[in-house]
């Protein structure tokens, strides 16, 4: 774990070869890794007003969000509706991660936002989505989530939990092979760790890692940001439609634009999210 308090699109003090070398150890063995004071406290608050923005622009339109449990919502939006994604996805710590678990040619495929509001209740133990047969037979790690809080957060807001090591179960046998059934559930809560990011914290995970929202009982919700990276033919983003204008394009740097295979379009279309986790939606365990 990385504790150096860096402002966005600068070097956390560290380099390509030794950033990795941590993070790998962790992704491999826990299922999840992070970065301390990654970006400057301002810069997350920009994001957040972002996210409360797009929130309030999805719940007024159909399918704009969707649930993932009782008071708890999930919205995909566009790389342009964040002001802070070139610093995010050109963060030296973010880009190093993504080339030492997913290759040179990764690709950014999901950019979103979950925000467990009071009233959220505990999740059924979940991955989110199938194990891949790469995972499987090879024990390759195919994809990574980036996650972001927009808070401080405390034990009242429902903090994300873990259970480390996990992202290797087979699966075949959970409901949907995501949600394992409910006796294994002791092993998962000896192994579980809840997390309490701090706004300019980052993290990464395998999605694969079994893991859960608990309930929020305080009076604030708990926007947390995601980005959803690939290795090539990792094929998760068929689930997700970010685009971005022609306009915008152009503006990107280089480094972003060999990363982000998604369709660069003449206007915007809002997302009518898709990515529904069918176990979720049904609400509590």
């Amino acid at each position: 774990m990385r504790s150096q308090p860096t402002p966005p699109g600068q070097p956390a003090g560290d380099t390509d070869e030794e950033v990795p070398l941590e993070a790998l150890g962790d992704l491999y063995r826990d299922g999840i890794t992070a970065c301390r004071g990654a970006f400057a406290v301002d810069w997350v608050d920009r994001v957040g007003e972002d996210v409360q923005a797009a929130f309030r622009e999805a719940r007024s339109r159909p399918d704009g969000a969707v649930g993932r449990g009782p008071q708890r919502w999930y919205v995909e939006i566009h790389p342009e509706q964040l002001r802070g994604f070139v610093d995010l996805v050109t963060h030296p710590w973010v880009v190093a991660v993504c080339r030492a678990v997913l290759g040179s040619d990764y690709q950014i495929v999901e950019l979103g936002f979950d925000i467990p509001f009071p009233g959220a209740v505990t999740q059924p133990w979940h991955r989110d989505f199938p194990m891949p047969q790469d995972t499987r037979r090879q024990r390759r790690l195919t994809s990574l989530a980036f996650n972001l809080s927009t808070v401080d957060t405390v034990a009242e807001m429902g903090p994300f939990e873990i259970a480390p090591g996990t992202q290797w179960d087979d699966g075949r046998d959970f409901d949907h092979q995501m949600f394992p059934p409910k006796e294994r559930y002791p092993r998962y809560e000896r192994r579980a760790v809840r997390k309490y990011p701090r706004r300019g914290d980052i993290s990464a995970r395998s999605a694969l890692t079994v893991h859960r929202g608990t309930p929020n009982v305080s009076a604030l919700p708990r926007p947390v940001l995601v980005l959803g990276v690939d290795a090539p033919g990792a094929g998760n983003a068929e689930h997700h439609d970010m685009a971005v204008t022609r306009g915008h394009w152009a503006g990107l740097p280089e480094q972003v634009r060999a990363h982000l295979p998604c369709p660069v379009v003449d206007a915007l279309t809002p997302i009518r999210q898709k990515h529904t986790i069918e176990g979720l939606v049904m609400g509590a365990e």
